[in-house]
């Protein structure tokens, strides 16, 4: 199977997102697995890799834009 990964620092925290095939025109977009981080965040759809990715990174940096670190 084949997986994009893309990484991607939304409101200054790192993510790893995996973008994999779900049929010949459809993308699923989730965060990778990292040993102790959370896995139950839905996954995001698009008709490439790319936009897979996009919809789970804008919907990262809406979610988190009020929790960015003040310097």
């Amino acid at each position: 199977m084949i997986v994009h990964r893309f990484e991607e620092i939304i409101n200054g925290r790192e993510y790893t997102i995996e973008v994999s095939p779900v049929d010949d025109t459809t993308w699923r977009a989730r965060l990778a697995r990292m040993p102790g981080g959370a896995s139950a965040l839905m996954p995001f759809y698009g008709d490439t890799p790319g936009a897979a990715a996009q919809q789970l990174t804008n919907w990262l940096a809406l979610a988190h834009r009020g929790s960015a670190k003040s310097v």
